[in-house]
């Protein structure tokens, strides 16, 4: 697993500040977000952003946008096509959609549908540019529970399509390990975005609080990469409490430590 930052944890912050603290912080990439850093569209600002990155030693995890899949088209401010040629400009990997803009309790059969094509079509779109599209693992999304992302991933069956996973608000740890098995065990969790909101949103503390939570997530992170061989899979901070930037080293300052002592902890064990 490498570190990285959700650079939307920090939209107040121009590229240059975000990079720096990366840097500072010992964290190796960044997943540039399109609705303030790296607008779609705007091939030269992404171009720029990824000198800027690269520069610094820094790797591009992702290209975090703002497509939802078709059947929300009033969500959609630019066509796929559009997103996926700024992420080529900024050199990632790998693009985050949202999976819809209904949760699954409201989703029609026909929602369904609509959401497996797109997800085949902008997987296939990606694919050709050597890039991957993964899902958002987000409420009022068909990622909202475990049981309709799996079945979303397991109906689009695409090489080139993945989920990212986070913790859902105020489920229980239980629940939340449950749910990264599953992912895992469809050899489809492409990154996780880490921090510790409990039990709401509105709830945001340091990850330090969550450590006892985020342990055991990350220990099956782990487990699976030793598994599979290892990829470029990244735990990117993201929400820090208040959004201060000065909150950001403390985080970083935890997830290192417990991706350094989940490391031990397995060469021991071995």
């Amino acid at each position: 697993m490498k570190t990285g930052l959700v650079s939307i944890t920090f939209r107040q912050l121009e590229p240059a500040e975000i990079v720096n603290l990366c840097v500072v912080n010992n964290l190796a990439a960044i997943e540039w977000g399109g609705d303030v850093h790296v607008p779609p569209g705007d091939l030269e600002k992404a171009m720029e952003i990824r000198a800027l990155t690269e520069a610094a030693g820094l790797k591009v995890a992702a290209y975090g946008s703002y497509y939802f899949l078709a059947g929300s088209a009033s969500k959609n401010r630019h066509a796929f096509e559009t997103i996926l040629e700024s992420a080529v400009a900024l050199g990632a990997p790998l693009i985050r959609v949202w999976a819809g803009a209904k949760g699954s309790d409201k989703a029609t059969e026909e929602d369904w549908q609509t959401a497996i094509a797109d997800s085949r079509r902008i997987g296939d779109l990606a694919a050709k540019r050597g890039l991957k599209v993964a899902y958002e693992y987000h409420q009022g999304t068909l990622t909202d529970t475990t049981h309709s992302a799996v079945r979303l991933i397991k109906s689009v069956d695409h090489a080139a399509v993945s989920s990212f996973w986070q913790p859902p608000n105020g489920a229980e740890l239980e629940n939340c390990c449950e749910g990264l098995k599953q992912v895992i065990n469809l050899n489809k969790l492409s990154s996780v975005h880490a921090f510790h909101w409990w039990p709401e949103f509105k709830d945001r503390h340091p990850l330090s609080a969550g450590v006892e939570r985020w342990k055991k997530y990350l220990a099956l992170v782990h487990e699976y990469e030793q598994k599979t061989g290892g990829s470029e899979r990244y735990v990117c901070l993201e929400f820090v409490k208040d959004d201060e930037p000065e909150n950001l080293a403390n985080d970083a300052q935890t997830l290192h430590q417990m991706l350094a002592e989940i490391e031990h902890e397995y060469e021991v064990a071995e």
